[in-house]
C-alpha cells in the first residue's frame, strides 16, 4: 500500500476509514468479463483501487487497471456506485474500510492481461453465467450481482 491510504493507516491503524475508489470491469468482444483472483483473499474481482489526493476517479480506475492487470483502458462507461453496508470490508490484514466505489465498464482496452503488481494470482475471462458470487470478493458482490442480473434481463 502506498500513497494516501498508507498515510491514513499510519494515523488510524486498522480502524474503519472511508475508501473512495475507481474500478473497471473489462468486457471482451464476446461479452466475457475479465476478473483476477486476488492474492490477499484468494477470491475473484475486477480491477480497482483507492483514489489518491486530487486524483480524478477515472484516472484512478485506469491506473489500477494497468497496475493490476496490465491493460490500458480506452473509453469508459459509467456503470454504478457501490457503497453502503454491503461494500464495508475488513481486509485479511485487519484494515477496515467503508467503500465508496465508482465502477466503469470498459469494452475498449488494449494489451495482454497479466498481473503487473502481484495483487492478482490469476487473471481470466468469465461469461456472466460462469460467475459464482460466493467466489467473488465480498465488497464487490453487489456490483457483480447487478451486472449479471442486467445481462440476464437484456
Amino acid at each position: 500500500m502506498t500513497g494516501y491510504m498508507s498515510e491514513m493507516r499510519k494515523l488510524v491503524g486498522h480502524k474503519t476509514i472511508i475508501q473512495c475508489a475507481g474500478s473497471i470491469i473489462c468486457v471482451d468482444q464476446n461479452g466475457r468479463l475479465l476478473l483476477g483472483k486476488r492474492s490477499d483473499n484468494h477470491l475473484w474481482g475486477y480491477s480497482g483501487g483507492a483514489v489518491e489526493i486530487d486524483e480524478n476517479v477515472e484516472d484512478t480506475a485506469r491506473r489500477e487497471l494497468y497496475e493490476e492487470m496490465g491493460l490500458t483502458a480506452g473509453e469508459l462507461e459509467f456503470f454504478c456506485v457501490n457503497s453502503g453496508p454491503e461494500a464495508h470490508y475488513i481486509y485479511p490484514n485487519g484494515d477496515e474500510v467503508s467503500n465508496f466505489e465508482i465502477v466503469y465498464i470498459c469494452r475498449d482496452w488494449g494489451g495482454e492481461p497479466r498481473s503487473n503488481d502481484g495483487e492478482m494470482e490469476e487473471i481470466r475471462f468469465f461469461t456472466p453465467d460462469e460467475i459464482d458470487l460466493s467466489e467473488i470478493s465480498p465488497p464487490i458482490r453487489p456490483v457483480m450481482r447487478k451486472y449479471i442480473e442486467e445481462k440476464i434481463t437484456k
